[in-house]
C-alpha cells in the first residue's frame, strides 16, 4: 500500500515539475501574467509541486481539457480565416 502511495506521489511531484512553465494551462487559461523579469518565485514552485503532487489527477483532466478547448478554438478560428476549407 505505500508503495502505491509513494509511486503516487511521486509521478504528481513530476507532473509538477514538468507543467511549472504551463501552470496557466491548468487554472487561468491560455493567457497568463507576464511574471516580473528576472525573478524566479521559488515559492511558487515549491506550491505548484505540492499541489501537483497531491491533485495530479484532477490536474491531469483539467489541462486535457484546456488542451481540448484550445485545439477546438483553433480549429474554429482557421475555418473562419480560410472559407475554402469548409
Amino acid at each position: 500500500m505505500s508503495l502505491a502511495i509513494g509511486l503516487f506521489m511521486l509521478f504528481g511531484a513530476c507532473l509538477g515539475i514538468a507543467s511549472y512553465s504551463n501552470r496557466h494551462l491548468f487554472s487561468e487559461g491560455p493567457s497568463k501574467l507576464d511574471p516580473a523579469p528576472g525573478r524566479r518565485a521559488w515559492g511558487g514552485v515549491v506550491y505548484w509541486l505540492l499541489l501537483c503532487t497531491l491533485l495530479w489527477p484532477i490536474m491531469l483532466l483539467t489541462g486535457l481539457n484546456t488542451a481540448w478547448v484550445l485545439a477546438k478554438r483553433k480549429r474554429l478560428q482557421s475555418r473562419e480565416v480560410d472559407p475554402s476549407q469548409r
